[in-house]
């Protein structure tokens, strides 16, 4: 006689697909990358440090600018470029295949540590990422300076680190994520149509197989 309990324990065809976890859903997760990519990039429109000038050492030109403000900008031009990668890269993720989608964590993850290397340069030598700054407003340059630093290059530095954690994120959760380009899907011939509801990418991507999403 069979177990009664056999039949209800085996995963059957019919059984309900497992809820797509809250972190791996995949527009979470392309917001989240988008916006720390945002706030990396927007501390570097703020004053990330303010240089005090030697007067003996810069001369009256330099004493009547004896306060620069320097820009994250400024002090870390590559803090700028790197954001924008790491912009692109994640919603770059959201339409790519499988493969694809790894080389593009992999671009963001060295992108994200750019940006908190860089950062954290201007915080352990705030002079000289200030020398620059310095150099153009007085036309003195190697001079010294009293530089206090704000805020800015600190948040920098969190943005950076956890756009690392979440691009390393994209790995597990892109295993809930439907396919989407004819590479990716199985290669089973006169599969169904998928039964739920479809966004504008899975039509653009039935339409270029010759399928009607309507």
């Amino acid at each position: 006689m069979a177990d009664p309990g056999t039949a209800a324990d085996r995963p059957g065809k019919t059984g309900k697909k497992r809820p797509v976890p809250v972190w791996a859903r995949k527009s979470t997760l392309v917001m989240l990358i988008t916006v720390l990519a945002l706030a990396a990039f927007g501390t570097t429109t703020q004053t990330w440090m303010s240089a005090t000038l030697d007067p003996n050492q810069v001369g009256q030109a330099g004493a009547a600018q004896n306060a620069i403000q320097v820009q994250g900008s400024k002090a870390a031009t590559t803090v700028t470029a790197l954001a924008l990668v790491a912009l692109a890269g994640g919603l770059a993720a959201a339409i790519a295949g499988r493969i694809a989608r790894w080389v593009i964590t992999a671009i963001i993850v060295l992108a994200s540590a750019g940006v908190a290397a860089a950062a954290a340069t201007v915080l352990a030598d705030p002079l000289a990422a200030a020398q620059g700054s310095i150099a153009a407003a007085t036309g003195v340059s190697g001079s010294q300076a009293h530089v206090e630093l704000t805020a800015f290059p600190v948040l920098a530095v969190v943005a950076g680190c956890l756009l690392v954690l979440a691009a390393l994120l994209i790995v597990p959760a892109s295993r809930y994520w439907k396919s989407r380009t004819k590479y990716d899907a199985p290669a089973t011939a006169g599969a169904a149509a998928p039964v739920g509801p479809v966004d504008e990418i899975d039509s653009w991507d039935r339409l270029s197989r010759g399928e009607d999403p309507t």
